[in-house]
């Protein structure tokens, strides 16, 4: 019994809209959540127990593997396989780009159409989570070999961490970093790549795949890194 009596008899219309508001509220709420749950997690069987203590499979949601990059293990592997002549700043420089490059990358996009050929090819899945999974397993191999993990190892330390990683991975030559097998010949292979690698193998600055002003394009090429260009 509500205590004023004339407030139900004068509020139907307020009543009415507020359930519909509820009843639109939680078909929102449900149709939002069907559609977080289609879109960022998978559905995985999971083994349970039953009122008797028997095994029984439900479906449980499992989340995607992470494309995120861990970066501290990727400074550290960077440290191992980037050349030193390029200091901290330049490896440095090159793992973001490296970072930069994978964040930006287009899973299976239509290539650019080369000449020789008219089929419309497609680029590789997405390496990102494969290489999420081998820093953490470099992670853990230096907690198992040195009692910590790879960022806290010394420069000896990593390299004998990475070497032993690498013992098994069959790379005769260096891949382009789409079909490198390991995400540190991936992030050696991007940075042998970029205009700044050129430079060194030449020792002049000839930036090669940038855009340069035509003025001054018969001069010389600029001395880099010592050379004597």
């Amino acid at each position: 019994m509500p205590d004023d009596p004339s407030a139900s008899n004068a509020a139907p219309e307020t009543h009415a809209s507020r359930r519909r508001f509820l009843k639109a509220a939680g078909a929102v709420a449900a149709s939002a959540a069907a559609a977080t749950v289609g879109s960022t997690v998978g559905c995985a069987p999971s083994t349970s127990r039953d009122g008797e203590g028997k095994a029984t499979r439900e479906e449980v949601p499992q989340a995607l593997p992470t494309r995120t990059l861990d970066r501290r293990t990727l400074d550290a592997v960077g440290d191992v396989v980037l050349p030193s002549t390029i200091g901290s700043a330049g490896r440095a420089q090159a793992v973001e780009a490296f970072v930069t490059w994978v964040d930006e990358y287009d899973p299976v996009a239509e290539e650019m159409h080369g000449y020789g050929y008219a089929d419309v090819r497609y680029l590789p899945p997405d390496p990102a989570p494969g290489w999420q999974s081998q820093l953490i397993g470099l992670d853990l191999l230096a907690q198992r070999m040195r009692q910590r993990s790879l960022a806290e190892c010394d420069a000896a330390q990593r390299l004998e961490v990475l070497t032993a990683a690498l013992a098994t991975v069959d790379a005769q030559r260096l891949p382009a970093p789409l079909g490198a097998p390991h995400v540190a010949l991936a992030l050696l292979s991007h940075w042998a790549n970029s205009p700044g690698a050129w430079d060194l193998a030449l020792e002049a600055t000839v930036a090669p795949n940038t855009c340069r002003q035509l003025d001054g394009i018969d001069a010389k090429p600029r001395r880099a890194f010592g050379g004597t260009a």
